[in-house]
């Protein structure tokens, strides 16, 4: 039997793999009413997959930045002297440690105590009475002549590199003994036992029976080792704030990686994947766009709960500015990427602007190319084979640069831009490639050099 006659039996039998007898018209059209019916079902059901997988990822993407931008500050001792090491160099802040500095050294100084013994001097020793009078009225200029001084020296040591420095180390030291009680370490110095914070001072011991020994009290070498420690505080709480902050680490490092999860499942099951990446990708846009009014309320809001007298307005907005300021970088770079990425799906998409900008790009590419051709710089089979496979190089360089910024550590605007800018410039190169190849040969040259095909 021919291939023709074969053909004919299948469509008589209506494709049943021979079941004997072919579908009447009344069978074939109910066959292809379910049919349809099943295929509506089954987009019905994808479509609402979709739809409840894209609303755990907008709900679930401020949450996760948020989530991770704690974890890596409260967990992280290098990244939390990241963040609040700028204060230290922050004139508002500098101004707020030197006044608060100033007032305490002048506070210690009793001025008046000084003019009123000096007064007494001069009365004891029989100075005239104006004298006397002209000695108990300089507490006002002492007073103002002493802070003065103080004041330049203090705001001198602040302003230096010298306070940055220990700025910086006594901040690493605080947050690595607060670090030690919240994750129960059982080294540093202070460290947590159960529900009771302790101070271990066995260095301090050792170092003063040292220095006892070095100075002729050889007994000192007998002092006992036995409690090395000291009780800071003791608290039913302590566990329950060990219980957050282990809760905290899991959060900040899989709620992320779960709303990724999420995002790629719901252009997955979508029917049509290139609508529904579009509509993720302008949601979590949106949702980094509500995250970040929500950090402008929440500044406005602490400003205004600050005490002016506790804290300067300009001080107090510095701090904040420098404490979030990489939550608001990781929430802008995230807004980036999704107005990228919404471009990107509606560029690929059947409306008009994005035909017409694909077709620009084609024929500036392709011109390109020619000209190239044309002046002697052809790359043949490179060339023929990236023309060939330009789906395929396309996918790969999306791809390059998407894991690029996935492996970035703590990507930002600048560096989305950067990767971004580079696979634009590597999709350029490559289709201008593929226009400098040889042009593919026609069907008919094609059937001339290789013989008439088959049948």
């Amino acid at each position: 039997m021919d291939s023709g006659s074969s053909s004919a039996s299948a469509s008589a039998s209506g494709g049943t793999g021979g079941a004997g007898h072919g579908l009447t018209a009344a069978e074939r059209s109910d066959y292809e009413r379910l049919r349809r019916a099943a295929g509506v079902r089954h987009r019905r059901v994808r479509r609402i997959g979709a739809c409840v997988l894209l609303v755990l990822t907008l709900l679930l993407a401020p949450l996760a930045v948020v989530a991770a931008w704690v974890q890596d500050t409260v967990s992280d001792t290098d990244r939390y002297v990241q963040t609040v090491s700028p204060l230290s160099s922050d004139p508002a802040v500098q101004k707020v440690v030197t006044d608060r500095l100033t007032n305490r050294v002048t506070g210690n100084v009793d001025v008046k105590a000084v003019t009123d013994a000096l007064a007494k001097a001069l009365a004891d020793a029989g100075a005239p009475p104006r004298v006397v009078d002209g000695a108990e009225a300089l507490t006002g200029p002492l007073r103002g002549a002493v802070e003065d001084v103080v004041h330049r020296t203090v705001n001198g040591v602040v302003t230096s590199d010298t306070f940055q420095r220990v700025w910086e180390s006594a901040n690493r030291q605080a947050h690595a003994a607060v670090m030690n009680v919240l994750t129960g370490e059982r080294t540093g110095v202070v460290r947590a036992t159960g529900d009771t914070v302790v101070l271990d001072v066995g260095e301090v011991v050792d170092r003063v029976q040292q220095r006892l020994v070095d100075a002729g009290f050889e007994k000192a070498a007998a002092i006992p080792d036995t409690d090395r420690t000291v009780t800071l505080f003791e608290t039913e709480h302590l566990s329950q704030a060990q219980d957050t902050m282990r809760l905290l680490d899991v959060l900040g490092v899989w709620l992320p990686v779960l709303t990724f999860v999420l995002a790629v499942l719901a252009v997955w099951v979508a029917p049509g994947h290139r609508l529904m990446l579009l509509v993720t990708a302008v949601g979590v846009g949106v949702m980094m766009a509500l995250l970040l009014v929500a950090l402008a309320v929440l500044r406005r809001v602490y400003l205004d709960a600050v005490p002016p007298a506790e804290l300067p307005a300009d001080a107090a907005a510095a701090i904040f500015d420098t404490f979030v300021r990489f939550l608001r970088e990781s929430t802008r770079t995230l807004l980036v990427i999704s107005v990228i990425t919404a471009l990107a799906a509606f560029l690929y998409g059947p409306g008009r602007v994005a035909r017409a900008v694909r077709t620009a790009a084609r024929r500036g590419a392709g011109g390109t190319g020619r000209g190239l051709n044309r002046a002697g710089l052809r790359t043949g089979g490179t060339g023929r084979w990236l023309a060939t496979h330009q789906s395929w190089t396309t996918g790969v360089t999306i791809g390059a640069g998407a894991l690029a910024l996935l492996l970035w550590n703590g990507p930002t605007v600048g560096s989305v831009a950067l990767v971004v800018a580079l696979v634009l410039v590597v999709l350029a190169v490559l289709a201008v490639l593929a226009a400098a190849g040889p042009a593919p040969a026609s069907p008919a040259a094609d059937a001339e050099a290789h013989g008439p095909v088959s049948p």
